[in-house]
């Protein structure tokens, strides 16, 4: 087994984050103090903003960039917001130049464009392969693969297992995996179905961060494997017929008569905003009334969360437990006697078609996944970069750029990975010395002038090698990052005088 020394995956290039373990955007729970927390501890957080004012949305934000300058994101629901809403939401993430959106339920490609111009980075969270390929069409960055087994809103039937390998297999761009996941072993699980990280929820809503109310975080410790309830009894504020996965209680139970026809009862309040029998909304910190009464969220992973730790807590034993039973971290010795280390890299060897290819002027297999590491390992570096120094850049033209250049940067080595894993090898994990040169250079508009020079490095490349590469689909994919390149390098030169 070779050795590998980190979970970074292509999902961690994209979003900016240590490790492929990304918060759940929970409406109502997932508020800034948790958010903050697992960004800040390496994962990915985003900010369940459902139907919330730009007003608190903008605080919100406000919050977390108080308390980390990791990068997190915003969970937004088109179908369950108001029109006029949702475009005053889209202005105030837009505004506040937020890493990434994610979006559930309908797909809405108008709200995918508007995201992805201002430079956005957009995941959809999806629940069948038909959807999968309709966000992948509308230009979503991510997919987030939603099995059955999650809890709170769940837009599938099919179990995680069975829909990420499907999905993966029919769509280009990275998948993350959400339903029941909540430690390490799901994580792992995730990423040996092809998954590019997992997307935890319930594990997170008990932490000593969340926003939810001690009440759902007892219960949550309280359940039992295989104890959670699929329903659509909590319809109010959602779409008709809008499924959820609860923990059991009166009105899971039918105690409280038929959601539909039932009159209308006020079971508590937040901050002086009415709760009804049978909304959507979950018990929070800021809430009082009749909670066992209301949309306790849970998914099937729920029966394994027994304790209420910090989220770095919880996202530090998911990590090191994933990286236990991946081995991961580990060297394997094919003979301890002599201490023969397994290399990092193997060759195959060279078939008859392979030769005849070589002959011909091709280039072979470990040449092409040289070549590949050696811009997986500058593309890496460059995204480093680029994110780095749009933080760093505010609310400038400038910023702008370098948040494209990222996206793009996050995007090829994304697609690198996938080839030289598809070639059945193994994907550098190193970063390229362009980093260090590039950080160390104060001036802004001098380190982008390196960037620029790198970006032609690069392209330089790609024109050496693209008659040698005789797959028709790594050929395609070499030449749109060629392309991007050289619109980028443009793009600078104009920004740059």
């Amino acid at each position: 087994m070779p050795m590998i020394a980190t979970l970074r995956t292509s999902a961690c290039e994209l979003l900016g984050c240590e490790h492929p373990v990304i918060l759940a955007g929970m409406g109502g729970v997932a508020r800034s103090e948790l958010v903050a927390a697992v960004s800040e501890a390496g994962g990915f957080g985003f900010l369940g903003m459902v139907r919330e004012s730009p007003d608190l949305i903008r605080s919100e934000i406000a919050r977390v960039r108080a308390t980390t300058t990791r990068e997190f994101g915003v969970n937004l629901v088109p179908a369950a917001t108001n029109p006029e809403l949702l475009q005053a939401e889209l202005d105030a993430v837009i505004a506040e130049r937020v890493t990434a959106v994610t979006l559930f339920w309908d797909l809405y490609p108008e709200v995918v464009r508007r995201l992805r111009d201002s430079g956005c980075m957009v995941l959809c969270q999806v629940g069948s392969v038909a959807e999968a390929e309709s966000a992948e069409a509308a230009g979503a960055h991510l997919l987030i693969a939603q099995g059955v087994e999650a809890g709170g809103h769940v837009r599938g039937t099919v179990r995680l297992a069975r829909l990420v390998h499907d999905i993966v297999a029919r769509v280009q761009v990275p998948v993350l995996a959400a339903g029941g996941i909540v430690d390490g072993n799901g994580l792992a699980a995730a990423l040996s179905w092809g998954a590019q990280g997992a997307v935890v929820g319930t594990a997170f809503l008990a932490t000593q961060e969340s926003f939810a109310h001690d009440y759902h975080k007892q219960r949550i410790l309280e359940a039992r494997p295989g104890e959670t309830v699929h329903t659509d009894v909590f319809h109010l504020n959602w779409p008709r017929g809008a499924a959820v996965r609860v923990l059991p209680n009166s009105v899971t139970q039918g105690k409280h008569g038929n959601p539909l026809y039932a009159a209308p009862r006020i079971i508590g309040y937040e901050e002086g905003r009415p709760i009804r029998l049978f909304s959507t909304d979950s018990p929070l910190r800021n809430m009082t009334g009749d909670f066992e009464a209301m949309a306790l969220y849970a998914g099937e992973g729920a029966g394994s969360v027994t304790s209420v730790p910090s989220a770095a807590e919880r996202l530090d034993t998911i990590v090191r437990e994933a990286k236990t039973i991946l081995g991961i971290g580990v060297v394997a010795v094919r003979n301890s006697a002599e201490n023969d280390i397994a290399p990092a890299f193997s060759s195959p060897a060279c078939s008859m078609h392979e030769v005849s290819d070589i002959y011909l002027g091709y280039a072979g297999t470990e040449e092409v996944v040289e070549f590949l590491n050696e811009l997986l390992v500058a593309e890496r570096a460059g995204a480093r970069v680029t994110l780095e120094s749009a933080r760093a850049a505010g609310s400038t033209t400038i910023a702008v750029l370098l948040r494209s250049i990222q996206l793009d940067e996050a995007r090829w080595c994304a697609m690198l990975h996938r080839h030289i894993k598809a070639l059945g090898q193994i994907p550098s994990l190193e970063i390229g010395a362009f980093y260090g040169k590039a950080m160390a250079i104060p001036d802004l508009h001098e380190r982008v002038a390196l960037l620029n020079r790198g970006q032609y490095w690069v392209a330089r490349k790609i024109k050496a090698m693209l008659p040698r590469i005789r797959n028709d689909r790594l050929h395609a994919d070499l030449t749109d990052m060629l392309r991007s390149h050289e619109n980028n390098i443009e793009l600078a030169n104009e920004c740059l005088g």
